[in-house]
């Protein structure tokens, strides 16, 4: 058996792999996954490891570590800048590049630990942005076909924190991402309330862009969501649980104050965070292994002992006490590996 996967997640939790394989280039990589499925291997991809719950059982086949790298772009006056980026490309450094280089668009999303690479697959969104707006196109791997394939923006059927990549796990190896970003030295227009708050400006403000990445990592670290190993909060993948998407039959029995935002197609969108304070789990809820985060309500974090069975049995008790309170039940955001709520 290999090292503990948990060396490879921002979670700390998980067993080992029965093989695990570092792989710093694209034929490296596809080689990879075809030898294991030619054998009919189970394969676990890991990038960044930021949105990955692993069971304490490991992983029964071969693990791949994403390690590629590679930036490439084009300039056009007109179209505005594609950026093409290998998938294993750490995701917040291509950020910093495209503020400092007068890039729009992804601004917002600074701060997001893990690879380029996954971030179509959950179509990775904060304060105000989401990536699947800025995607060109994603070239991967289809195992199904056994050849490479490019998918446009549309074929990538982007969702709040959803994709095609996500809904069939097994399928698409992300080789690397196209955006098309626009050329401009301000952001655009800021909305999301605790960044406009900081910023001490209005909604649908424009701000210069290394204004709008300094305000957000300022944001994100007071909710414990920039990694730092002397932070124990910052131990965890992010939100654990999705904001609800409900149709308004289901809106309609929250209480008065719950938050409600339009989501499309009639349906409405809720805070999870909301729910679960309401339904009395504060910050700081649970134990000295697995805990609520003491900054954000929708982080589960490893408090330095905790093993992947601690975090997921705090998981299902809060997500049994909001469905039993508000008759919601919580989906969560990280993919669960070999283990489930």
């Amino acid at each position: 058996m290999t090292r503990s996967l948990s060396e490879f997640t921002t979670l700390g939790v998980g067993g080992a792999a029965n093989r695990l394989v570092v792989v710093e280039d694209e034929r490296t990589l596809i080689e990879a996954i075809v030898e294991c499925d030619k054998r009919g291997e189970p394969v676990l991809i890991i990038g960044g490891g930021s949105n990955l719950v692993i069971s304490d059982d490991g992983f029964d086949g071969t693990v791949v570590l994403v390690r590629t790298r590679g930036v490439a772009h084009e300039v056009d006056t007109c179209s505005g800048v594609w950026l093409t980026v290998a998938a294993g490309e750490p995701w917040d450094d291509i950020v910093e590049l495209a503020v400092g280089s007068e890039w729009t668009g992804i601004e917002a999303l600074s701060g997001i630990p893990g690879s380029v690479g996954a971030t179509p697959i959950q179509n990775v969104g904060a304060y105000g942005q989401q990536v699947g707006d800025v995607i060109a196109q994603v070239r991967t791997w289809d195992r199904h076909l056994n050849l490479q394939k490019t998918l446009s923006a549309a074929e990538c059927e982007f969702e709040y924190r959803n994709s095609i990549f996500r809904r069939d796990l097994s399928r698409y190896v992300v080789l690397d991402v196209t955006m098309r970003l626009n050329l401009s030295a301000t952001s655009a227009p800021v909305v999301y309330q605790d960044l406009v708050t900081h910023l001490g400006s209005s909604s649908g403000e424009r701000h210069p862009l290394r204004q709008v990445r300094d305000g957000v990592l300022a944001v994100r670290r007071g909710k414990g969501m920039v990694l730092d190993p002397n932070d124990p909060d910052t131990r965890s993948t992010g939100s654990f649980f999705t904001n609800p998407i409900l149709p308004p039959s289901v809106a309609d029995q929250l209480p008065a104050d719950a938050p409600r935002y339009p989501a499309g197609d009639g349906l409405v969108k809720t805070s999870a965070a909301w729910l679960i304070q309401h339904a009395g789990f504060d910050r700081g809820f649970g134990n000295d292994r697995a805990a609520i985060s003491s900054k954000h309500t929708l982080a589960l974090t490893n408090r330095g002992d905790a093993n992947a069975n601690d975090v997921l049995e705090l998981a299902r008790e809060i997500r049994n006490g909001v469905a039993a309170k508000f008759g919601v039940t919580l989906e969560a955001e990280p993919i669960l590996v070999n283990c489930s709520l």
